[in-house]
């Protein structure tokens, strides 16, 4: 498993497997949050067995579905909220990471926005959707 850090208390990754949950809970993280809607691709944990690992590894779980479509979600402003107290260090995954960049960038306040932006982009991560999202001033 490779993840990201994008802040001191939040990273991201690509799609983890279930064996990770414990590992991810070993590194300090307190919330993981699954921005994959469920079947997305074939053979994909589901998001109740996701759930069900995060809860046997003492962390809370959330599942934030997102597409490119719809971005940045019906649950922007939670995972927003989520991001916001460094006392509950966030591990969110999706297919490769990128939504998660994206949210992250989208999710900062203004004057942080172009700083979170270049280190993503930095990263390797496109953000497109985030470049969407707020070129509309959602």
């Amino acid at each position: 498993m490779r993840s990201v850090k994008l802040s001191d208390s939040v990273a991201v990754s690509a799609q983890i497997a279930p064996e990770h949950v414990a590992e991810i809970a070993a590194a300090g993280y307190k919330v993981l949050v699954n921005n994959r809607p469920d079947g997305e691709e074939p053979g994909q944990p589901s998001s109740a067995e996701m759930a069900a690992r995060a809860a046997e590894a003492g962390l809370d779980y959330y599942h934030m579905p997102v597409t490119a479509g719809d971005f940045p979600g019906a649950d922007f402003a939670a995972f927003r909220a989520l991001l916001d107290d460094p006392g509950r260090p966030v591990f969110a995954y999706c297919r490769s990471g990128t939504r998660c960049a994206n949210l992250w960038v989208a999710s900062r306040a203004e004057g942080e926005v172009q700083a979170a932006a270049d280190l993503a982009a930095g990263l390797g991560y496109d953000l497109g959707m985030a470049g969407r999202h707020l070129s509309r001033g959602d």
